[in-house]
């Protein structure tokens, strides 16, 4: 009976630690099948970073855990994308509200054509915060988490395009944090970036992990190294292997992500 109870306990534990589960996940733009049989799980509060050649359906993946892939026209979806045990693709699940929860950040940094202040406060805003102060310590708390507020706490009011690449991105990562989702959604944040505003970008993402789980789309396999926690390696539409990070890169299961990893192709 023991015995039982600690196999209870154990597998408690391991659901409590799941923030997203995707199971037998197809999905098809017109004809073609974009993503074939994709299941994993991915682990809450850790860094998974989705890696393979271009075309290979990763960020197609990514766009499909807050529904994005919803704004292009003929895509079909089989299969369940949980998160904290709700299938997101539930009729009753408001997108909005979903998209409050699961932030995104893009490629090239897309900040509005506003103050600073205001594109972190927009998202407040729209979901009806009036509160000025409440407005205001969020907008600095939140710029603060994106270790930026030192660097613009004097200059709120000016234009973001007036802040280099390398800010923007941080500005738009706390954009996204200022409505409190509990997962952060990267398409490669830093592809568009010099080395020292990836090293910043990559060390702020690396905090975030205390906060958010964070799902990061990269080409650049150093950096997934560096900061994820778990790797998935995508090729053709499947999921080829998933697993630690330290072991993907060191010791994969699979012969076409150590062909991947070591530069045969991609």
């Amino acid at each position: 009976m023991t015995e039982v109870k600690r196999e209870m306990k154990e597998k408690e534990k391991s659901m409590n630690q799941t923030k997203l589960s995707v199971s037998n996940l197809d999905l098809y733009y017109g004809n073609f099948h974009a993503l074939k049989n994709i299941n994993l799980e991915l682990p809450e509060k850790e860094i998974t970073a989705f890696i393979g050649p271009s075309g290979c359906g990763k960020s197609t993946l990514l766009k499909s855990l807050n529904r994005m892939n919803d704004l292009i026209p003929d895509t079909r979806l089989n299969g369940e994308i949980l998160i904290d045990g709700k299938n997101i693709y539930d009729k009753d699940i408001q997108v909005d509200e979903l998209r409050k929860n699961v932030g995104m950040v893009f490629q090239r940094p897309n900040p509005f054509p506003k103050s600073i202040f205001e594109n972190v406060a927009y998202g407040l805003r729209v979901n009806g915060v009036k509160d000025k102060e409440f407005i205001r310590n969020r907008v600095e708390e939140t710029l603060k988490g994106a270790a930026l507020w030192n660097e613009v706490k004097d200059k709120l009011k000016e234009s973001a395009f007036a802040l280099s690449g390398g800010q923007q991105q941080r500005l738009c990562i706390a954009r996204a944090m200022a409505v409190s989702p509990s997962v952060l959604l990267m398409d490669e944040p830093a592809s568009a970036l010099d080395p020292i505003s990836t090293a910043k970008v990559e060390e702020l993402i690396h905090e975030l992990k205390n906060d958010y789980t964070i799902v990061i789309v990269t080409h650049n396999m150093q950096q997934a190294s560096r900061i994820s926690d778990k790797t998935a390696f995508f090729y053709m539409g499947e999921m080829v292997e998933y697993d630690d990070t330290k072991k993907i890169f060191t010791n994969p299961g699979k012969e076409a992500t150590q062909n991947y990893i070591t530069g045969r192709f991609g």
